[in-house]
C-alpha cells in the first residue's frame, strides 16, 4: 500500500468509529437527559464546567457553548479548584464534570465540599458505578465501544462523543428558552458573525444630500448626471409628493443605449423600472443583502412606511461594512 492510500485509509477508519460513537448517544437520550436539561435550566447561578486533561479541552468548549447560547457557563479547572479556586462555585450552581473514567482524582477530591454546597452534579462519564456516577445527581452516559487511536489509548471517539453531548445539552436548552438571533448576537458583538446579525440598514445606508434622487420630469440625461455623482450605480425617482415611483440603474442605461434612445429628451419615468425593489431601516442588513442576492441587484433604496426615500446602499457598503 502505498504511503498515500494508507493515510487515507487511516483517515476513513477514525472518521467511521467516531461516527459510530456519535451515532451511539442517540439512543442515551432518556429520561437522564432529560434531568440534566432540567437542572441547567433551572439553575439560577451559572453552569461550572470541570474537567482534567482532554476532558477540560472538552470542557472549555462545552462551557462556551453554553455562554454563548444562553446558559452562563464558565470552565474551572479541577486541580486549580483543588487550591482555591473552589471558591468560584457557590449555592445555585450546577456543577458539570467530565470524566471519561469517573475516578479523576482531582475531581473526585472536589465532590465532597461540592456537596457540603448543596450543588447538582451532572457527570459525564462512562460508567455509573464509578465514585463521579455514584455521587452525581443524575449521569449522562459518554462510553464508546473503542477509541479511535489504533492503540486503543490516546482519547478520540470519547472526547468526540462528550462533546457531542454537551452540544445536545446545549441547543436543547436553547430551543427551550426560545433564544433567537438576536440574544445570540448579542453575545458576539465582535466579528463578522455579531455584524450580520446586528446591524441594521439605517447603520450602513447613506442619507440626506448623499441620497440619489430626480424627480419624475427629469430627462435621462440628468438621471445620469445623478447615478455620476452620487456612486451607487443608480438613483430613485420620486413624484412630486417625494413618493418612490421607481429606479434607475446603470442596467437601465444599457438597454436605452441598445434602443437608441435619446438621452436629452427622454424622461427617466419613460425608462426606468417602476416601483422597484426597496427595504426599510429596521431590516437587518443581512436580510437586505439576501433580497439583493435573489433579485440580483447591486443598489437598494430605503424607504418609510410611506415609500418616501430615507436611504440608499450598494454592495460595496455591505463589504465595507462586513456583512458579505
Amino acid at each position: 500500500m502505498s504511503q498515500e492510500n494508507s493515510f487515507i485509509t487511516s483517515a476513513k477508519r477514525v472518521i467511521e468509529i467516531e461516527a459510530q460513537a456519535i451515532s451511539a448517544l442517540a439512543s442515551r437520550m432518556n429520561d437522564d437527559f432529560v434531568t440534566a436539561c432540567t437542572l441547567l435550566q433551572n439553575c439560577v447561578g451559572k453552569v461550572v464546567v470541570c474537567g482534567m486533561g482532554k476532558s477540560g479541552h472538552i470542557g472549555h468548549k462545552i462551557a462556551a457553548t453554553l455562554a454563548s447560547t444562553g446558559t452562563p457557563s464558565f470552565f474551572m479547572h479541577p486541580g486549580e479548584a483543588n487550591h482555591g479556586d473552589l471558591g468560584m462555585l457557590s449555592k445555585g450552581d450546577v456543577l458539570l464534570a467530565i470524566s471519561n473514567s469517573g475516578e479523576t482524582a482531582e475531581l473526585v477530591n472536589l465532590l465532597p465540599i461540592v456537596k457540603r454546597l448543596n450543588v447538582p452534579v451532572i457527570a459525564m462519564t462512562n460508567s455509573v458505578t464509578s465514585s463521579l456516577g455514584q455521587h452525581a445527581d443524575v449521569v449522562l452516559n459518554i462510553s464508546v465501544e473503542k477509541e479511535a487511536c489504533s492503540l486503543g489509548l490516546a482519547p478520540t471517539s470519547s472526547t468526540t462523543a462528550t462533546l457531542v453531548m454537551g452540544d445536545a445539552l446545549a441547543v436543547a436548552l436553547l430551543d427551550r428558552k426560545g433564544f433567537t438571533s438576536d440574544d445570540f448576537a448579542l453575545s458576539h458583538p465582535g466579528g463578522s458573525l455579531g455584524r450580520k446579525l446586528l446591524l441594521k440598514v439605517s447603520d450602513i445606508m447613506l442619507t440626506g444630500s448623499e441620497l440619489p434622487l430626480v424627480d419624475e420630469n427629469a430627462l435621462v440625461a440628468d438621471a445620469l448626471l445623478e447615478i455620476s455623482n452620487k456612486g451607487l450605480g443608480m438613483t430613485g425617482v420620486i413624484d412630486n409628493q417625494g413618493i418612490l415611483i421607481g429606479i434607475f440603474t446603470d442596467g437601465d442605461l444599457r438597454r436605452i443605449l441598445d434602443a437608441r434612445i435619446d438621452l436629452h429628451t427622454a424622461t427617466v419615468t419613460q425608462v426606468m423600472t417602476k416601483g422597484g425593489k426597496t427595504t426599510m431601516p429596521e431590516q437587518l442588513a443581512v436580510e437586505a443583502l439576501n433580497l439583493m442576492e435573489t433579485h440580483k441587484i447591486s443598489a437598494l433604496m430605503v424607504t418609510d412606511e410611506t415609500r418616501k426615500p430615507v436611504g440608499a446602499f450598494n454592495m460595496h457598503m455591505l463589504l465595507k461594512a462586513g456583512v458579505l
